[in-house]
């Protein structure tokens, strides 16, 4: 008998054990081995079945199953009750299916009766008779089967992102199952879900171009997102909007799915704050002035969902989410509760404890809280961070337990002071994890629920908040860049997945040091330490790596990688290089000189190119995604966003008055490099002109003269400055283009003189003789002359042609210091000079 006991103990342990490891595994492969049952076989799926009296969010969910199979395979998996292998899908107490093999023992009650939204997926043989085996997903509630479906689909192939952000399917003519028992357990906070907030203009003009506005159509392809990442509550959008008014069957359809639905910190009792205003016949939003108003508008939003599964926003807040007037004490707003509870009562037929409610303590309202304000016990607290992700309070390690727990407001996206934040993901998932960790270590596990604005922007934030909801202690500051990389594999494949993941790790980075509405041309120093340069060269690398991974990537999934990494990063880096140019533009004005006109330019391109950007999203997907990213980003003088897109002011000098590129280049390290189109002084005839050829030069540009038929003379002359710092002789090279000596091998040649003496002639190319030189392999000829400097300071370097054809790339002056390389020294650092 004891030796039975142990047994029955070794075994129950060791079954936990196994359902533990297991639920970290893998149960989908794409190659076969003994034991394992074939899902798709030569691309016919297993077909499916399910009790059609089971829940309709399971048969809807069921659905999608199919979809996903014909994405995969090519071919949707039917129903064939008569199968000798087929997929068993049900939900315990309202499955035939699933309770039969519970009451057989096929599966284990213990296991999954009476869990929450738990499932278990299993490879059972001979489930019954004439069936040879069946991959089994059963779930404890309609919400653990939903769950187990879509894990199905996710290990299948299909990102729970191929909707919202085109994530590509790769076909599979053959999938299996390894044999085993599978879960993911029961998750830690019971309600885990998203807000659509602040969603005009970008979500909302894109809404009503792909809809027609926030109705059933839109809010289905959202609770599916919910739900194929595990979630199950929601805060709909509301500036303008409301989720039971603007479509009956919202509702309905939230109901079904299986979605918890509520209503934002300051719209109670089901209440939409625009069906307050649509309808504008209920007086004033006081409730010391229009109680009974109020209430009847209340009792209308618990008539309208009494029947679905939802969670009560109560207290209230002033009109347009506003504080209350100070005369509206915590008296008063301890009154609305009780009041909003009798309603709750009286509608519902149920004592109020019975019916889930949470009050917010948002901004003022948790100053009642501090001030001593309670609710009933029942209630859920839910805690909010300050906006921008720093949680405010939490309740002590020691508290005493409430019925209703806590929950915790959190925020990716922000409008309000000092500035909004809409446009861009700015939240570094190592911040969330170390805040949402203090929050469950603390105690709330009731509701997380987080703020998305538009949604999109936020796609790997929002997978890491509700994968951490599910099971906070999976997660530790050693493998966030994992779960980063592991939902990179998912998106792009795991060839992909790494670099992806460090792109989005760094551009997170970045944009948690400031957000793109805050910065601005004053943000980082430009004197400094070589701050804001610094800053903006880390962008442009970056950039340069995601375009790098961007043209590997296989065509398929490059507009995901887009929406995903590439965007961020290029409209932000080209912010950076915009504000940097307004920095430098202010800068040489300052000086005045002539410089700030190219920077001006500058400011100018990267207006335009940010608005070619938007337009660029709006093209992807077969422009699936326009209005996206509309949100304006730029010209920000208050904390709200402008109504369009404001450039930065720039200023241009008149080069007449300006120190026109009068520049003194400092010798450092025993040497000066110049490069060509950076002279000080361009001497021009009346025919021939000094003209840059953008970009020629190895480093930077060329310069020449042009045109090449006309007659030169002595007024054609380049001048440059140089501040030496060593004195004797230093040898002058000049590097020129390889032109060869087309005149009849005559060459060509220029003088060279130093602060106005003797002149010394140089031929650059009068040896050649038709031989291949190793300067038309280095593309470069390399010309010396040696000059005399007695005394430090400042000397003129005047180089004037003899012939056309010279084309001029850097200039360097040799002290001693200077070292061999293939492109020449980097440029010396120069000062500007007063004319």
């Amino acid at each position: 008998m004891i030796i039975k006991q142990y047994l029955v103990i070794f075994c129950f342990i060791f079954f936990s054990l196994i359902l533990r490891a297991q639920s970290e595994d893998r149960f989908v492969f794409d190659v076969s081995a003994p034991g394992y049952l074939p899902i798709i076989m030569d691309g016919q799926p297993l077909p499916l079945q399910v009790d059609p009296n089971d829940d309709k969010g399971v048969l809807r969910a069921v659905e999608s199953l199919q979809q996903d199979f014909e994405k995969v395979a090519g071919k949707r998996a039917e129903s064939q009750p008569d199968a000798p292998k087929s997929i068993w899908i049900g939900t315990v107490g309202q499955s035939a299916l699933v309770d039969g093999l519970l009451e057989k023992g096929l599966l284990e009650r213990k296991e999954i009766d009476g869990k929450r939204e738990k499932f278990l997926i299993a490879v059972v043989n001979n489930p019954a008779a004439g069936i040879e085996s069946a991959l089994v997903i059963a779930g404890s509630d309609k919400r653990g089967t939903i769950y187990g479906i879509y894990e199905l689909s996710e290990q299948m192939g299909v990102s729970p992102w191929y909707y919202w952000a085109d994530i590509p399917v790769e076909p599979k003519a053959n999938l299996y199952i390894k044999p085993g028992i599978y879960t993911d357990g029961e998750p830690a906070v019971q309600y885990r879900g998203i807000f659509l907030n602040d969603e005009y203009p970008a979500l909302t003009r894109w809404t009503n171009h792909t809809f027609g506005g926030y109705n059933s159509q839109f809010y289905e392809t959202v609770f599916e997102l919910i739900l194929r990442l595990k979630g199950n509550f929601l805060w709909p959008a509301m500036w303008g909007n409301a989720f039971y008014d603007d479509d009956p069957q919202n509702g309905i359809l939230a109901n079904e799915m299986g979605i918890v639905m509520s209503t934002s910190h300051h719209e109670p009792m089901a209440r939409a704050q625009a069906e307050w205003k649509r309808h504008g016949n209920a007086g004033a939003w006081d409730y010391s002035r229009n109680k009974k108003g109020l209430q009847e508008f209340w009792r209308g939003g618990m008539e309208r969902t009494k029947d679905w599964e939802t969670i009560v926003t109560i207290a209230m807040r002033g009109d347009g989410d506003e504080p209350m007037s100070d005369e509206q004490n915590v008296s008063l707003l301890e009154e609305i509760v009780k009041d909003q509870r009798q309603i709750i009562k009286e509608v519902t037929g149920k004592k109020p404890e019975q019916t889930p409610q949470v009050w917010a303590l948002y901004k003022e309202v948790q100053d009642y809280y501090d001030e001593g304000m309670r609710v009933p016990d029942d209630v859920t607290l839910l805690f909010c961070d300050d906006n921008w992700g720093n949680v405010r309070k939490l309740p002590a390690l020691d508290a005493k337990p409430r019925k209703g727990g806590y929950g915790m407001y959190y925020h990716f996206d922000y409008v309000g002071g000092p500035r909004n934040t809409k446009w861009l993901n700015v939240s570094q998932i190592s911040r969330v994890w170390e805040q949402m960790n203090l929050t469950y270590e603390h105690g709330v596990d009731k509701i997380w629920v987080v703020n998305v604005g538009d949604l999109k922007p936020m796609e790997y934030p929002i997978s890491f908040f509700l994968d951490m909801a599910w099971d906070p202690k999976r997660f530790n500051p050693a493998n966030l860049l994992t779960h980063t990389e592991e939902w990179c594999a998912q998106q792009f494949g795991a060839a992909y997945a790494k670099e992806a993941a460090r792109l989005i790790d760094m551009y997170t980075k970045f944009n948690h040091r400031v957000t793109p509405e805050l910065l601005d041309d004053k943000t980082y120093s430009l004197e400094n330490y070589n701050e804001f340069e610094t800053v903006v060269q880390e962008y442009r690398q970056l950039l340069v790596d995601a375009m790098r991974l961007y043209h590997q990537l296989p065509h398929a999934y490059k507009d995901a990688f887009d929406q995903l990494v590439l965007f961020p990063i290029n409209g932000m880096s080209n912010l950076y290089d915009m504000y940097y140019a307004k920095a430098k533009n202010d800068f040489y004005v300052a000086e005045n000189d002539i410089q700030a006109n190219y920077w001006a330019d500058k400011v100018k391109e990267g207006f335009e190119r940010d608005s070619l950007l938007t337009l660029h999203f709006n093209t992807l997907s077969d422009g699936k995604w326009k209005h996206m990213m509309d949100q304006v980003r730029i010209g920000y003088t208050s904390w709200n966003n402008p109504p369009h897109s404001i450039m930065p002011k720039v200023t241009y000098l008149d080069s007449a008055s300006a120190n026109a590129a009068s520049k003194v280049f400092v010798e450092e390290n025993g040497y000066v490099s110049i490069e060509a189109m950076n002279f000080h002084r361009a001497s021009h005839s009346a025919q021939v002109s000094w003209t840059e050829l953008p970009n020629l030069g190895k480093t930077a540009s060329a310069i020449t003269t042009l045109p090449v038929t006309a007659p030169l003379d002595e007024q054609v002359y380049l001048e440059y400055k140089v501040d030496a710092q060593s004195t004797g002789q230093a040898k002058l090279i000049v590097l020129t283009s390889p032109t060869l000596n087309y005149n009849a091998n005559r060459g060509l040649r220029y003088a060279v003189s130093i602060n106005g003496g003797e002149e010394q002639i140089l031929n650059i190319n009068g040896h050649y003789k038709g031989e291949l030189g190793r300067w038309q392999a280095n593309r470069i000829i390399e010309n010396a002359t040696t000059h005399n400097f007695p005394a430090k300071g400042e000397y003129t370097i005047r180089i004037r042609p003899l012939e056309h054809g010279i084309v001029i790339q850097k200039i360097m002056l040799d002290f001693g210091g200077l070292q061999p390389t293939y492109l020449g020294a980097p440029e010396s650092m120069q000062r500007p000079v007063k004319l």
